[in-house]
């Protein structure tokens, strides 16, 4: 007879400090059974907030996202970007190729970050003001 498998847990433990204030009305909500217990409280909380963020979470997950193969980043792509207010985070496995009418300071002020592996084609012009965000 084995011996049964170790549970795995399907959450993780933090730790966070907060004002006697806040600690306070907590308890008062989980006294009064609006809550069972403090824990009950912080991840209703969490879920909630995380809901109201649920577009920026988005948004940000398919910004991060690894593509695979070519990834042609153009002028169009980087104004829509900066219209938005938003730096991209681009991940290559392949070639990523930034467009020759791309300028240096479109580059810097909408991409976050660039990673390749494999190659990257760009002008020196845009590899020079990108060095710092090139990985």
């Amino acid at each position: 007879m084995q011996p049964p498998a170790p549970k795995t847990s399907d959450s993780e433990k933090i730790t966070i400090n907060l004002g006697p204030v806040d600690l306070g009305r907590i308890d008062l909500l989980v006294q009064e059974g609006f809550y069972a217990n403090r824990s009950d409280f912080i991840r209703t909380a969490i879920r909630n907030q995380l809901g109201t963020e649920a577009d920026a979470v988005t948004r940000s997950i398919e910004r991060h996202t690894l593509e695979l193969g070519l990834r042609d980043i153009g002028r169009v792509e980087l104004e829509a970007a900066q219209a938005a207010g938003e730096l991209l985070h681009v991940r290559v496995v392949g070639l990523a190729r930034i467009a020759p009418d791309v300028s240096a300071d479109l580059a810097r002020a909408t991409i976050g970050s660039l990673t390749v592996l494999g190659a990257l084609q760009a002008s020196a012009e845009i590899k020079a003001a990108l060095r710092d965000r090139i990985r």
